[in-house]
């Protein structure tokens, strides 16, 4: 899905939640980001390693343009250290949802109108039944060790914050600062990456949430992406189950505070500029037909 956008945060106040709703959600992640004590507990649920399966998805793989190939390539190395890494296009997405989730799931892929959010969709299936790490396909591996992400299984996912004042993210060393805050910062996490065991309960609890907005959609209807089932929805995941387990949602996840010392989202690509980006698309029906091949 890449950075969170000003549009984002509109659209966000347009749904049925208030302002207030979701500006307490933004409260609720700025506090567990900005923990003083960050010393990770693995319980019993999660202490057994994530499978070490490097997940990627782009849409037609007969048209993948060579920069996004080099992108993915900087993670089709980890091969040699023992991983494996797996690229999905839409048709092996939907197979593999048909035949490890059924008809249901097959369905709300299938409304998912853009390939942004058949990634975002098709991310929470693989990891709920498979698990491993889900990376996307523009971000450029540059860490010497990915390892330790696969220790264990909670999940393991990127802070951001965003500030709506200047229309710019806040860095991470500054908005993860005990007490940081402005009235303008929204706190969310990206879904990109994602790190998990199978069945971890909070990928279970987005893709519900995914599946039932994407259901209850009139026909005709193309829902917002980002609220649908990118970064908007593992956050309000996340906030729900939080108010469920207290503190206990801290035991759940690992926040991945320097994710950029791993991987960075590269900058300029070529499909950023035609109907693949997803701002550019997003609430509209995608026309491949309208993109000059590579």
């Amino acid at each position: 899905m890449g950075v969170f956008s000003q549009q984002w945060w509109i659209q966000m106040q347009q749904e049925p939640d208030s302002p207030a709703q979701h500006q307490q959600r933004s409260e609720f992640i700025r506090k567990l980001v900005q923990r003083k004590s960050r010393e990770h507990c693995i319980t019993d649920q999660f202490v057994h390693p994530a499978p070490k399966t490097i997940v990627q998805f782009w849409h037609d793989l007969q048209h993948l343009p060579s920069d996004i190939e080099e992108c993915i390539s900087s993670w089709t190395h980890w091969q040699t250290s023992g991983f494996t890494h797996k690229l999905f296009d839409e048709y092996a997405a939907k197979t593999f949802i048909g035949c490890s989730l059924g008809e249901r799931y097959v369905r709300a892929f299938e409304r998912c109108y853009h390939p942004a959010m058949q990634s975002d969709y098709f991310r929470l299936c693989y990891l709920l039944v498979e698990g491993g790490g889900y990376i996307d396909a523009d971000d450029v591996c540059v860490g010497t060790d990915i390892g330790w992400l696969f220790e264990d299984g909670c999940l393991k996912l990127q802070p951001l914050c965003y500030d709506i004042a200047s229309g710019s993210m806040v860095k991470p060393s500054v908005f993860l600062s005990v007490d940081a805050y402005d009235p303008s910062w929204i706190f969310y996490f990206n879904n990109n990456p994602l790190v998990a065991c199978t069945g971890h309960p909070i990928i279970e609890h987005a893709l519900n949430q995914a599946t039932r907005i994407l259901e209850l959609a009139d026909d005709g209807v193309l829902p917002e992406i980002q609220a649908t089932t990118g970064p908007g929805n593992l956050t309000k995941s996340i906030f729900d189950l939080g108010m469920t387990l207290g503190d206990g949602i801290e035991n759940h996840l690992v926040i991945l505070s320097d994710w950029d010392s791993l991987a960075v989202s590269q900058w300029p690509l070529i499909h950023r500029g035609d109907a693949r980006n997803w701002r550019l698309s997003n609430q509209k029906r995608f026309d491949p037909g309208q993109i000059d091949p590579e």
